[in-house]
């Protein structure tokens, strides 16, 4: 028998003690405002509960979705992304969201149902071992079959989502749909369960910073990258390259920490100043594929400093002359403290050189993007789309860039202060759920979604959600009706194209039906002013027809065909020959 939504809310006000109750007033205490969910029977308890708890239930249209929003409100906001998904095929669709998060390290609970503990072993609906599913691509995974145990399990899967003890990333907990309904007894609800408990603070070792220091500031080429890690570390960061005169290289994780105005941003001359750097400084950030694994063929000879209070950033692939094992932003302003008013070595001409010819760059790109003329057909260059799209967008916008071939364009061609993107896992199509959830974190700024119309096909129907939530994004899809970064390689490797053309689909029909504001826009005289009225007309999506000719650095570097080595060719060709020598 089904329980009425009002019963519940009065339950709820006279302190109802069902473990579905106590897990929703957990959430609540840890200030969980919202669950990206989809309903389902194994659950409902849960959901039912959160909602008289006042929690908002966004729901959502596909499993995934729910799980890249619980993804991008952690990222963005650094509070606990909460995903509540059925039980069966509920877990396996939000697999690949799971996947996601655990790449990039983002704090996101994930819960769940399965049926009743009477119904085991019977072949009941929607029954799957989950927790054997999800355990090697999440921190922590259990099934709560005790509902004394209830609070105990949800601390410790939150402390190990918020990396106390390890990296953070996400956390599984499932329910038997009878133990939601059980009780708890007051007695077993102690306070020091429902209390918030924020990830300590690692205090970094003064002799290493001091190791650290120096080993910085008597560097000729210094070079800091920054990656997830270093979040919150923006002013310590700013002083750190202000004081040494180290250059400085985002990446995806970390976009936005630093302003493409300060003087050690060299964004544009990336591969030279990898190659040349005499020290490099990792900062929260992993040694992965991005970056040649940390390889000597592309870094050289360079002394590493690792910084990082998450293990998995610390020492991957290259060990560090110095590792600090600490906040980041306490380790910076350690190595300050050490610097005192010392001055540093760098060779200012080779940074002043270094940042004089990646403004040099940019200029070129900007003026070549203004520029870019269209195909054969009259279809616009992605990067003339690109270039109509920035001076629309806030100082203080979201960016959501999502796509194969298109991602490649709008990572260097788009600018802004808070950037997400498929991550290291190549997710691709997360766009639209990522600024779903930007959107309703931050309702009062600018989130922006450029995607390519392949990975938007993905989670499409979430522009559903978008107009149920209000949630004031604009989405523009660069519609090239292919998977463009494949066709280009199956051309040039095969001689011929299988099985990566789409359509030129009207998605802007599509978002119409959905009761969302939509102009296809095939001509580039039409874009700006398409873009000024969707922008006064939010949720928006503009389905831009572009041209199928523009190659993406990405697809030139090799990267669609996998090499053996290194993730891109000229990388790849690097580590043949350092592996190479005698």
């Amino acid at each position: 028998m089904s329980t009425r939504p009002d019963l519940i809310v009065s339950n709820a006000a006279r302190g109802d003690c069902s473990v579905a109750a106590v897990i929703a007033r957990f959430l609540a205490a840890q200030g969980v405002s919202r669950l990206f969910t989809l309903c389902g029977g194994h659950i409902m308890p849960i959901y039912m509960q959160a909602h008289a708890e006042g929690i908002r239930i966004v729901d959502v249209r596909d499993e995934r979705a729910a799980m890249y929003m619980a993804q991008a409100h952690a990222e963005l906001t650094g509070e606990l992304g909460v995903a509540l998904v059925t039980a069966g095929p509920g877990v396996t669709n939000a697999m690949t969201g799971i996947a996601n998060a655990h790449i990039a390290r983002a704090s996101v609970l994930v819960l769940s149902g399965t049926p009743p503990r009477a119904q085991d072993n019977r072949g009941a609906l929607q029954d799957l071992p989950h927790t054997e599913l999800v355990r090697p691509i999440t921190r922590y995974a259990r099934t709560v079959r005790d509902p004394m145990l209830v609070l105990q399990e949800l601390g410790e899967a939150v402390a190990r989502a918020t990396g106390q003890g390890g990296d953070p990333g996400p956390v599984y907990l499932d329910f038997p749909t009878d133990v939601l309904r059980a009780e708890v007894p007051r007695h077993w609800q102690l306070a020091e369960h429902f209390t918030p408990r924020k990830r300590p603070a690692l205090a970094p070792d003064l002799d290493q910073a001091a190791q650290a220091m120096e080993i910085l500031w008597t560097a000729r080429r210094p070079l800091v990258i920054s990656g997830r890690g270093a979040r919150g570390a923006g002013p310590a960061l700013t002083a750190l390259l202000d004081r040494s005169g180290a250059l400085y290289l985002d990446t995806g994780e970390s976009r936005g920490l630093v302003p493409d105005e300060h003087a050690s941003v060299v964004a544009a001359m990336r591969g030279s100043v990898m190659a040349e750097a005499d020290v490099v400084v990792t900062l929260g950030r992993r040694l992965d594929f991005q970056l040649a694994y940390g390889s000597p063929a592309v870094f050289g000879s360079a002394k590493l400093i690792r910084i990082a209070d998450a293990p998995s950033e610390l020492r991957d692939n290259r060990r560090g002359a110095v590792e600090l094992f600490a906040q980041p932003a306490a380790a910076l302003a350690a190595i300050l403290a050490a610097a005192g008013d010392r001055p540093s070595a760098v060779d200012r001409g080779w940074a002043a050189a270094m940042r004089n010819k990646h403004l040099e760059r940019v200029e070129q790109l900007r003026q070549s993007m203004q520029s870019a003329a269209p195909d054969a057909q009259g279809r616009m260059h992605p990067n003339r789309l690109l270039a109509t799209l920035q001076p629309h967008m806030a100082r203080d916008a979201v960016l959501v860039a999502d796509g194969g071939d298109f991602l490649s364009f709008a990572r260097v061609g788009l600018s802004a202060s808070s950037y997400l993107d498929p991550g290291s896992l190549g997710c691709i199509g997360v766009g639209t759920a990522f600024g779903v959830a930007a959107s309703l974190a931050y309702p009062g700024r600018q989130v922006i979604v450029a995607t390519g119309d392949g990975a938007f096909g993905f989670n499409a129907m979430e522009i559903d959600t978008a107009v149920r939530h209000e949630a004031k994004l604009l989405i523009v899809v660069a519609n090239n009706g292919a998977w463009q970064i494949e066709v280009n390689d199956q051309t040039e490797r095969f001689g011929k194209v299988v099985g990566t053309r789409l359509q030129f689909a009207d998605h802007a029909a599509m978002a119409r039906a959905f009761g969302m504001h939509a102009q296809r826009v095939e001509r580039i005289e039409d874009l700006d002013a398409a873009i000024v009225t969707a922008l006064q007309h939010l949720p928006a999506l503009l389905d831009v027809v572009v041209s199928t000719d523009a190659r993406s650095s990405d697809s030139r570097s090799g990267l669609a065909w996998v090499p053996d080595l290194q993730a891109i060719e000229a990388w790849d060709v690097a580590e043949r020959g350092w592996r190479a020598q005698a």
